[in-house]
């Protein structure tokens, strides 16, 4: 049924993820379907690595650890580079699963909490649901 499975993923927060995670993984096993590990980064140097060389080495360790560890056959790792990630975030998610060709992505919500309550914080997944030309699987 599936083919090509996005999973947005933040290093900064990949133990967050783990459930979204997991599920990417038994939908790939169910359908054969290749997974791709999808991050958005911008040029400055943060927590997870000090250049976008970096990042894409870090970004590509963590598909292949998640691979072995969900018994997950094909994957890759993308990075789409950004100017402002905390801008442009969602419009470079949309594009890139458009980009390349995902017919699913599987994707965490964040816990609910008192900034949401007061529309502080917004939700990247309620975005990428409703404009996505594909399939969304928000995982909480």
């Amino acid at each position: 049924m599936y083919q090509k499975i996005v999973v947005p993923v933040d290093l900064e927060h990949a133990d967050k993820i783990d459930n979204a995670l997991r599920a990417a993984a038994a939908l790939s096993r169910l359908w054969s379907a290749e997974v791709v590990y999808l991050a958005v980064h911008g040029s400055a140097p943060d927590r997870v690595a000090s250049s976008p060389e970096k990042f894409e080495v870090e970004l590509d360790m963590f598909a292949r650890e998640q691979a072995e560890a969900h018994d997950v056959e094909r994957y890759t790792s993308c990075v789409v580079p950004s100017v402002d990630v905390a801008v442009e975030l969602d419009d470079k998610l949309l594009e890139a699963i458009d980009d390349l060709g995902a017919d699913l992505v599987v994707m965490a919500s964040h816990v609910p909490g008192v900034p949401d309550r007061l529309h502080l914080l917004s939700s990247n997944a309620a975005k990428i649901v409703r404009q996505s030309s594909v399939s969304v699987f928000v995982v909480r």
